[in-house]
């Protein structure tokens, strides 16, 4: 079954402070997209990338691909208003007869072997998405009350997640909800089970400018 990932970069990143898009932030001299792109790139001529960008960040990113000879082929579209409707838009270009992955532009460090978890898994369930487990204590917000809850009930959700393209694309026709924090929730809401796969701790999102010294920090470390 053919492959297709779709790398969703359309947000500006105002938490990080930047004046320029955060996807765009260079690490060990390379802008955050490229080491996204990859991180995918063992998969060879066996999948097709697009790339949802924003309309006023597109020239930029063409221009960053000759300046750095970035030479993976990809396909560009114009972003939408919302993370919900870049999604949509990209799922356009992926047939009915496929497995998509889709994948926030900013995590960079996804392992190899949980992509791999989650193309297998979905050819097998249908879809999958990774987690992973959550090591600090949580306690539940009620008004001005707290109270503590079991952390081993709970898990945080990275990407890429994995899916039937005819399964995700159906999905993607409901109306847009603000609960559509991920393309799992978009799913889930269709009735279909959602199937889990051990991610990797280092698969963070680059979202502040802690998480950009990470980056720094864990590139520089090789």
């Amino acid at each position: 079954m053919k492959k297709y990932v779709v790398i969703v970069a359309g947000g500006k990143g105002k938490r990080m402070g930047s004046e320029q898009s955060k996807q765009f932030l260079e690490v060990e001299n390379l802008p955050i997209l490229m080491h996204t792109f990859r991180a995918f790139s063992f998969l060879g001529n066996t999948v097709e990338f697009i790339l949802v960008l924003s309309a006023d960040d597109i020239d930029h990113w063409e221009e960053l691909c000759k300046i750095h000879d970035f030479n993976i082929p990809h396909q560009i579209v114009e972003a939408g208003p919302k993370r919900f409707h870049s999604v949509k838009i990209g799922l356009r270009l992926v047939p009915e007869n496929a497995l998509v992955s889709i994948h926030d532009a900013v995590r960079p460090f996804v392992s190899k072997q949980v992509i791999e978890a989650c193309f297998t898994m979905a050819a097998h369930k249908g879809n999958a998405v990774p987690v992973i487990p959550i090591d600090e204590s949580m306690r539940e917000l009620s008004g001005t009350l707290s109270k503590s809850i079991n952390r081993n009930k709970f898990r945080l959700v990275q990407t890429p997640q994995v899916f039937f393209s005819s399964d995700i694309k159906q999905a993607y026709q409901q109306p847009y909800n603000e609960s559509f924090t991920d393309d799992a929730t978009v799913m889930e809401r269709t009735g279909k089970q959602i199937y889990l796969v051990e991610g990797n701790k280092e698969n963070i999102k680059i979202t502040h400018p802690v998480d950009l010294a990470f980056a720094k920090a864990f590139l520089g470390s090789f």
